[in-house]
């Protein structure tokens, strides 16, 4: 399934700046960042409650949010992309 995650941690302490690093790091351990907050992940169903889960020990409930989009294995035909940088293919060839 392709997962479309983005979130918003508020506050502007080192707490939040903390919350905010591990919720982009393990976002980053499962999909590729599109931008800013928003990430983009191709996860098997395991992957993504695994995901969530880790996910949810990371933010504060009373003030940050995560919103986690399932497109789909059809995701490729309910994603467009315009404008500058070139759009990212999970299933695509990956050049190391």
């Amino acid at each position: 399934m392709y997962v479309l995650i983005t979130y918003d941690v508020s506050g502007d302490g080192q707490e939040a700046a903390r919350r905010l690093r591990r919720v982009a790091k393990l976002c980053m351990e499962y999909g590729q960042r599109v931008q800013f907050s928003v990430f983009e992940c191709l996860l098997d169903p395991a992957q993504y409650e695994e995901l969530k889960s880790k996910l949810a020990e990371e933010i504060d409930f009373s003030c940050d949010s995560l919103r986690l989009y399932n497109l789909g294995k059809n995701w490729s035909q309910r994603v467009e992309h315009l404008g500058s940088k070139r759009p990212y293919n999970p299933e695509g060839f990956l050049c190391i």
